[in-house]
């Protein structure tokens, strides 16, 4: 049996709002969205049999929606999680334990409301041999591969600020972008350093949002009145959540995983790809990711951005909504990079980039503990 193909994206749309929204909780915007996906494909709640979130439990967003589900899926491994979520849900409505998918995000990142405190468990890895130690999350903790890599690889601090200020011209041309105006490398320069080399303009922003899909088997696509979009290949992995755990400080073993079997599962090239997004909690993360991908070789990425191959007219359009660096991000973001894919192959994205068959997406969950890379293409390709 292959899946190649075989269930689509019949239904995809975000939050009503995006940005600072005070009057929904994380589980409302999670049901904004995933009335917002529903409206899309002229589905009803009482049509869906599968339902799958992270940071909500699914058993809550199916209660609060009045769904009945044959199919659960609570996978939460970070900002990746709507990857594999799409992954599993392939896999399920192939082997017909369910029929229709509904997949649900909402974060009130910047309002926090409805939102539990993260802290890592005290007897997680993380608690005991990263947390004691008084590094603040993230933007503590990736700076030292960033540092690593510009020693081994010689990446310069005008090549790393590059990446924000061309996700920034993409984000220019997304009325929805909540950063829109042009900056320079002077501009990331200027902006507060955060952890040495990383500056503010490097970090995503702190949102409130949310967004949902609505997936069934291609054969039942061919029903609806919107546009779908087939899901060619899917691969999943994960590594250390502790980054002193990690295989390497200068790559990612879980990207390099997922990618290369969402990849051979799709049964394309890269030269096939059209369109992509690679998740950007940073800017040094779709480095990383065109790198472990096989876009680019081993410490090629800063010159393949610097060359504008990601930027508007490149060879290679990459995080064409802005990104979490400009766009939005909630803190768990991989939603909105499937989102974005979805709009480029339907051909109704804000900067839509002409022709574009075949997108790629990857996510990352936490310092690179965790990553899934979808394929998704037009009816062209299957």
């Amino acid at each position: 049996m292959t899946l190649r193909g075989a269930v689509a994206i019949v239904g995809a749309a975000e939050s009503t709002d995006l940005g600072r929204i005070a009057d929904k909780s994380a589980l409302e915007l999670h049901v904004d969205a995933a009335l917002n996906a529903l409206a899309d494909c002229g589905l009803t709640p009482a049509d869906v049999d599968g339902v799958a979130s992270a940071g909500e439990m699914p058993v809550d967003v199916a209660d609060y929606l009045g769904i009945v589900p044959h199919y659960l899926d609570g996978t939460n491994v970070g900002g990746s999680s709507y990857m594999l979520h799409v992954r599993h849900a392939m896999a399920a409505i192939t082997a017909g334990l369910c029929e229709t998918v509904l997949i649900t995000h909402g974060e009130s990142g910047r309002s926090r409301i409805g939102m539990v405190p993260w802290a890592p468990a005290p007897q997680s890895p993380m608690g005991q041999f990263e947390v004691p130690y008084g590094p603040v999350g993230a933007p503590s903790l990736f700076p030292m591969g960033v540092r690593q890599y510009m020693a081994e690889y010689g990446m310069t601090r005008e090549q790393l600020a590059l990446v924000p200020v061309i996700q920034r011209e993409w984000a220019s041309r997304n009325p929805r972008a909540k950063l829109r105006d042009l900056i320079t490398v002077d501009d990331v320069f200027a902006s507060p350093v955060i952890a040495d080399p990383v500056h503010l303009l490097h970090c995503c922003l702190v949102t409130d949002g949310g967004g949902a899909l609505v997936l069934t088997s291609a054969e039942r696509a061919r029903d609806f009145s919107s546009t779908p979009v087939y899901v060619l290949g899917a691969g999943e992995s994960s590594e250390s959540s502790v980054v002193s755990g990690l295989e390497s400080l200068t790559s990612s073993r879980a990207i390099r995983l997922g990618g290369e079997r969402a990849f051979a599962q799709a049964g394309i090239r890269h030269e096939d790809v059209d369109h992509l997004m690679i998740y950007d909690a940073f800017a040094h993360v779709p480095l990383y990711g065109l790198e472990d991908l096989g876009f680019v070789g081993r410490g090629e990425a800063p010159s393949f951005v610097e060359e504008r191959n990601t930027a508007p007219g490149g060879r290679l359009p990459m995080n064409t909504n802005g990104g979490g660096l400009s766009y939005t991000h909630t803190g768990m973001y991989g939603m909105f990079a499937i989102q974005e894919s979805v709009r480029q192959v339907r051909g109704v994205a804000p900067a839509q980039v002409p022709g574009v068959d075949i997108s790629v997406a990857t996510g990352v969950g936490g310092m690179f503990m965790s990553s899934g890379t979808l394929v998704l293409g037009s009816a062209a390709t299957v």
